[in-house]
């Protein structure tokens, strides 16, 4: 499938294929990808040797559903809309133990949901997206293209995972298993969330903001470490110095802890970040 995939993407960026000259061959193809997809047989990203890479064949493949395929009236229930992909097919999530709520649970073509999960409504997961076994998308959640949720994960309502599809060499947003992301989270920009994590509600999560690991006593950026547990906090911001603020400026940090440590008290951990 690598191979045909490959053979696919060089003809559409040598334009000697496109969507008016894709016939059954390329279709199928296209289609046995989905399938893969879907099965969670392929994915976006994988972990090898502790880090986690992208697929980028994977990622054409996506790419490849969008280009060689026309945009055509879609039912879905009482409703008309437009897209290049129908909806997943769900009869068999019963088969698996995974339920859906009604009323705007949307899950796109091309999108692997596992055993055992429960997506509530509304949510959407779309294409290139991997729910592990167990997970719960709570309702007004959004799994973005190509974000890789694992096993176990609880995402509490209105969090965002953004989409990474584009460049096909960067790696999506990663939830190892075993996280909790309270309501109101946002993690964006192929943010990596540690395993065995729990995330105060509201945290952004994003490459551009760092988190200060007072476990390892370091800053990081784009990466949550193992068993943290992590909220928002506001740090002084070289800004302040300006005239404009008056009485300094502050930018927003996220702060890590052991996710079995008790013992620091609220003013133990602000003198901490501080």
């Amino acid at each position: 499938m690598r191979n045909d995939i490959g053979e696919l993407w060089r003809r559409y960026e040598s334009d000697e294929l496109n969507a008016e000259s894709a016939g059954e061959d390329e279709y199928e193809t296209l289609e046995t990808f989905l399938d893969a997809l879907e099965a969670g047989e392929i994915r976006a990203a994988e972990k090898r040797d502790g880090a986690w890479e992208a697929n980028e064949w994977v990622k054409q493949g996506i790419l490849l559903n969008f280009g060689l395929r026309n945009t055509e009236g879609r039912e879905y229930g009482d409703v008309t809309y437009y897209d290049v992909l129908p909806l997943q097919e769900t009869d068999d999530l019963p088969e698996r133990g995974t339920r859906n709520t009604p009323d705007g649970t949307v899950l796109r073509r091309g999108a692997h949901i596992g055993s055992s999960c429960i997506m509530m409504s509304p949510s959407f997961v779309n294409i290139g997206a991997s729910v592990g076994d167990g997970t719960l998308v709570d309702s007004c959640n959004t799994v973005g293209s190509c974000a890789q949720i694992g096993a176990n994960v609880k995402l509490g309502a209105n969090t965002l995972i953004g989409g990474v599809l584009e460049p096909v060499e960067s790696t999506p947003v990663i939830v190892e298993d075993d996280v909790t992301l309270g309501a109101g989270c946002r993690v964006t920009s192929g943010f990596v969330v540690g395993e065995g994590s729990i995330v105060g509600e509201n945290t952004l999560l994003t490459p551009r903001i760092p988190v200060y690991d007072l476990v390892d006593e370091e800053i990081l950026y784009g990466h949550l470490p193992e068993n943290r547990r992590a909220f928002t906090r506001f740090v002084e911001s070289g800004i302040g110095d300006h005239d404009l603020f008056d009485g300094g400026a502050f930018k927003p940090a996220v702060v890590a802890l052991d996710v079995e440590d008790d013992t620091l008290e609220q003013v133990e951990r602000e003198e901490a970040l501080r």
